[in-house]
This record gives structure tokens, C-alpha cells and sequence, in this order.
């Protein structure tokens, strides 16, 4: 007896046929390695694109006048006056736009394609060319993120209508057949139907959004678009419950942050007819009617939904654990120096005795003055030196920023707590920003590296998780482990930050013999032979009032001192991020 088709599969299948239905309303992000299942995805919906619609792909790196469009350099130079060029975006109108290893856009090109999908168009105005052109066209973002920090940009992914995994489809469920005859005719027909929507759907999904805990206002729009896009799929001429059940399963139910319990009507609030207020009609019979079958309408939607959910999902989801996502924001990136060497980053004008010549750029400025400077007759290029142009070339170093964190004493677990906040911040961007975090605790005896320099998100928390707190403060040793990790970490050709946590209150000394005076001079030493090697810090004053102790100690490291009574995880991270331009 055979199996039946994977469900998985099954959902991919009709997620592809509702994006060839319409691809700039319905765009995906694809969860898969490369392989024949997604291969065979992606073939199918190529299969299923109207005639002529186009798919492209989005080189990786590729630049802004390739993306968005820009000067023609050849015609421009034939023909003596600027000339205007679509770019990749105007080219996908219509179609679909493929992006390869989304998870490592970065965050500008991310944003491009963000605007281009919300205006329709794009629009140029450099290089003495004005011109716009309409982009209407649909993302299909491949994921193939390894880990948790490794995932597609957020502004991107709230813009997707789906969000598919076939990492767990096995080779044999995948059809490669090509879609039926009645699916094309299908289409078709849908392509010119527009289906009416019932007037509660609006209210229904957003209702089912917020109980899964979705913030996102996209989220039900774009599962009201999915609903009607099933309904003329499904030849309904006004939208219905299994219109709307698919698009709980499709949109809100990959996004849910959290997942109802069984027993949240036992939780719901009373009806307004026991709750009504003195003089206002409270609720009959017929309300109460109607509220219930809306209700056990969202729950029919609901388990639709959670029966959508691949393996293990619906658990982790009731659990409280939510699925990974790319925090949007400002990560901090590594100190950068100009060099002959390096990564380009632009151009700018200049000699090129001083720097490489972009050619490219020269004869793109250039172009335009060249029917003013050419003679009767005459058909060289005619370059000045306020054409030429060079390149912007960096070399860029990881930044490591080093949390030295005082658990000793009663107040451990709190200045654990937002140590723990601050790692999470500054680690959201971190693989796209390439920077890392290392964890130095110090308490008792002596110092012990927790972390080493790492991006991983779980690591820093199973390693403050795992901290005890307690004992003496061996402030000196703290330091010099911090100090060791970071010419450690220079010597690799990375820019170290320093942030140390404490109230400045030493009471071991560099020897682990217990004597205040001894271990406070220790302390400024080994802040001062911090200082000495150029490593930038931040002293973050954790007792219940400012000390003199820790301002000291933030003077002798050279480093800026910020008094946190009642510190927050905010803050300390944009105290950080105000310490890296000194990196």
C-alpha cells in the first residue's frame, strides 16, 4: 500500500500555484538546501508563470545601478547624450525574482528590494538620467541559513506571503511530473476572476493573527490576499471558510510567535451581557449566538492551521519557544581602514597614481559632457581629470566586543541578567556583520573565559545560564583575562571592545590573597596596562549608587564610565555601539 503524498509537498504545490496565480502579491521565502526538492519547487513554479513572465536571479553582491537601473554606458557614448538603462528589478516585472542565499543580503540591498516591492516601481535620477519604471514582480527568497543567526532579513520576510520548509521532504515525495492540464486551466480562468470577500474575514484573520501571537500588520493583509487568490483557484465567486482556512495555514500559521491553549475559552472574558454597564443594552441571546459561531469559526480556521504546522513546530510553539528570526537593526561593524588593498566599497574622484582607476566610473562621468567638448567631426573620447575616478577600497576587521562580568556577591544574578540582555542585542546582526562576542566572568579566585568569541546566540545563553554567582572579586585578574583575550583576539587582525561590569569594589588581589587596599591597586594597574595597549572599554557601574571606585577604574582604563543603578539592556547596548568609533 503506498504512501500518500507528503503534506509538506502538498502545501509547497499550491503555495507554488498561488504565487504563478500572482507573483508581486505572493511572494515566498523557501527554507531548503540545494537539491531536487527544491529544484523540482522551483520548476514547478516556473511551470506554472504565465507565458512570457520572466524569472531572474539576483547576483550575489550586485551593485545599485545593476539592481535599480542607471546610465547606458555604450549607448551614451554612441550617441553623445545620456541614455537610461532598467535595471535587474524593472527587468522581473511581471515575474518572479529569485535570491539565492537570501540569508546573507545585506542590509541595503534588502532595504531596495523592500521599497521597490512596496512602490511598484523604480525610480532613478543620477548620472544625468532621470527615469522610473515599473517593478511589480515577486521575491522568492531562498533560505539556506545553517543556524540560528543565519536568516533572512526581517523587512524582507514580513513581506513574504509564504513561508515554506522543505529541508524535511524526502526526494521521494517530490512529483516532477509537470502540472496537470486542469491546474493550467485553472490559472487562467483565475487570472481574470476577482472574488468578493465576506465582510468578517478582514476581522477573522487579524482576530487569529493576534492569538498566534503575530505582531506584524502584514501578516493578515497578505492572508486576505492569499484567501482570494485560493477562492478564484477554487473558481469561488465570493471567498469562503476553506479559502480562509488555507491562508491561516499558509500565511499566519509558518509566522506564529506563540500558540493558544486548549483551555483559553475557560480564560476568555465573560460576555458583555453579564459585564454591561448601567444603561447600555447588554447583549441577548442572538449576540451570543453570533459570538459563539465566530468563534468556533476561528477554531475550525485554527486547527486547520495547526495541522499545517511541520513536525515539532506546533510543540515548541506552545512551549513558548518561538521560530528564529533576523532582528532588524543596526548591528556594528569592525573598524575599517582605507588601503591599495581591500574590498570595494564605491568610488570616488581622485589620481590614480593615488589609488586603482575605475574605469567604468571615469567613462560614466564623462559621457554626458561629451557634445560639449567634442569637435566638428570629431569621434574620440575626451577625458578630463575631473572625469577620473578611483576606488574605495577597505579592509575589514571583525569586531570582538569582551563582556568582564563581576559574579561575585548577592547582586550576581542581576548584573548577570543584563549582561544577558546586551549579548542578545548585539548579537541579532552579528553574522551579518561578521562581529563576535566573547563572555570573561570573574568571582571567587580568579577569572574563567565562559565564552570564547563566538556569533552564537545559543552559546552566550547556555553560557550565562550556566553561571554561578558568589564569593570574592578578584577585580585584577578579571581585567588581565579580558586584556589577555583582547591582544588575542588584535594579534588575529580583529578590533577588540572591552566591556566590564562591576561596582569596582575589588577585594582579591592579582595573587588570590583577600585584602581590599592590595586588590584595588592591582585593579588600576591592570586597567592602566589595558589603557597602554590601545584597547577601547567601557566600565559599567552596577552597584546601587555611583562609585568613586569604578570611576577610578574607568579612568585608568581610558575608558568611558556609565553609572547604571537600574541598568537596562537598551541602554547597555547603545552605550556599546557609542564606544565603536574608537575601535
Amino acid at each position: 500500500m503506498s504512501a500518500g503524498p507528503d503534506p509538506a509537498w502538498s502545501r509547497a504545490c499550491l503555495a507554488a500555484a498561488l504565487v504563478a496565480l500572482d507573483p508581486a502579491g505572493a511572494g515566498t521565502v523557501l527554507r531548503a538546501r540545494p537539491g531536487p526538492v527544491r529544484e523540482a519547487w522551483l520548476d514547478r513554479l516556473r511551470a506554472l508563470l504565465p507565458p512570457g513572465a520572466p524569472v531572474t536571479r539576483l547576483p550575489a553582491g550586485i551593485a545599485d545601478d545593476e539592481l535599480l537601473g542607471g546610465l547606458d554606458l555604450p549607448a551614451t557614448l554612441r550617441t553623445g547624450r545620456p541614455v537610461a538603462q532598467a535595471g535587474l528589478a524593472a527587468r522581473s516585472h511581471g515575474g518572479v525574482m529569485l535570491v539565492p542565499m537570501a540569508e546573507r543580503l545585506t542590509p541595503g540591498t534588502a532595504a531596495r528590494l523592500a521599497q521597490a516591492l512596496d512602490a511598484g516601481a523604480v525610480e532613478i535620477a543620477r548620472d544625468g538620467v532621470i527615469a522610473r519604471y515599473p517593478a511589480r514582480f515577486g521575491l522568492v527568497l531562498l533560505d539556506e541559513g545553517e543556524g540560528e543567526d543565519e536568516t533572512v532579513p526581517a523587512c524582507l520576510a514580513d513581506r513574504a506571503a509564504f513561508h515554506l520548509d522543505l529541508d524535511a521532504v524526502p526526494v521521494g515525495a517530490i512529483t516532477a511530473a509537470p502540472p496537470p492540464l486542469d491546474l493550467a486551466l485553472a490559472l487562467a480562468l483565475a487570472r481574470a476572476a476577482d472574488p468578493g470577500m465576506p465582510a468578517e474575514a478582514a476581522d477573522t484573520l487579524c482576530a487569529l493573527a493576534a492569538r498566534l501571537g503575530i505582531a506584524s500588520l502584514r501578516a493578515p493583509l497578505l492572508a486576505l490576499r492569499v484567501a482570494r487568490l485560493h477562492a478564484a483557484l477554487d473558481g469561488r465567486a465570493v471567498a469562503g471558510e476553506p479559502d480562509l482556512t488555507a491562508a491561516a495555514a499558509l500565511v499566519l500559521a509558518p509566522r506564529a510567535r506563540t500558540w493558544p491553549p486548549d483551555d483559553e475559552e475557560e480564560s476568555a472574558p465573560p460576555p458583555a451581557a453579564e459585564t454591561g454597564r448601567e444603561g447600555e443594552p447588554a447583549s441577548g441571546p442572538d449576540d451570543d449566538d453570533r459570538r459563539d459561531d465566530h468563534r468556533r469559526v476561528d477554531d475550525r480556521i485554527l486547527a486547520a492551521a495547526a495541522a499545517s504546522l511541520p513536525p515539532g513546530l506546533l510543540a515548541r510553539l506552545v512551549s513558548g519557544v518561538a521560530p528564529r528570526t533576523r532582528s532588524p537593526g543596526a548591528g556594528r561593524a569592525g573598524a575599517a581602514a582605507a588601503a591599495q588593498r581591500g574590498r570595494p566599497v564605491g568610488v570616488r574622484p581622485g589620481d590614480p597614481r593615488r589609488g586603482r582607476l575605475a574605469l567604468i566610473e571615469t567613462l560614466r562621468a564623462a559621457a554626458p559632457w561629451q557634445r560639449l567638448r567634442r569637435g566638428d567631426g570629431e569621434a574620440r573620447l575626451r577625458i578630463t581629470a575631473q572625469d577620473l575616478r578611483i576606488r574605495r577600497l577597505v579592509q575589514r576587521r571583525e569586531t570582538t566586543t569582551i563582556f568582564a562580568v563581576d559574579a561575585s556577591g548577592s547582586a550576581a544574578l542581576e548584573r548577570l541578567a543584563e549582561a544577558k540582555g546586551a549579548v542578545e542585542q548585539l548579537l541579532a546582526e552579528c553574522y551579518v556583520r561578521r562581529d563576535r562576542v566573547a563572555l570573561v566572568a570573574f568571582r571567587g579566585g580568579g577569572a574563567d573565559l565562559l565564552l570564547v568569541p563566538t556569533r552564537s546566540l545559543v552559546r552566550a545563553k547556555r553560557a550565562l545560564a550556566a553561571l554561578p554567582g558568589g564569593g570574592g572579586t578578584p577585580l585584577a585578574a578579571g581585567i588581565a583575562a579580558a586584556g589577555r583575550l583582547a591582544a588575542a583576539e588584535r594579534r588575529g587582525g580583529r578590533s577588540p571592545v572591552v566591556l566590564l561590569l562591576t561596582d569596582g569594589r575589588a577585594n582579591i588581589d592579582r595573587a588570590g590573597r583577600p585584602g581590599r587596599a592590595q586588590a584595588g591597586a592591582d585593579a588600576l594597574a591592570a586597567a592602566r596596562a589595558l589603557a597602554a595597549e590601545g584597547i577601547p572599554g567601557l566600565v559599567i557601574d552596577t552597584a546601587a549608587r555611583p562609585q568613586d571606585a569604578a570611576r577610578a577604574l574607568a579612568a585608568a582604563m581610558g575608558a568611558r564610565y556609565l553609572p547604571m543603578p537600574q541598568a537596562d539592556a537598551a541602554r547597555l547596548a547603545k552605550a556599546v555601539r557609542e564606544v565603536a568609533p574608537a575601535a
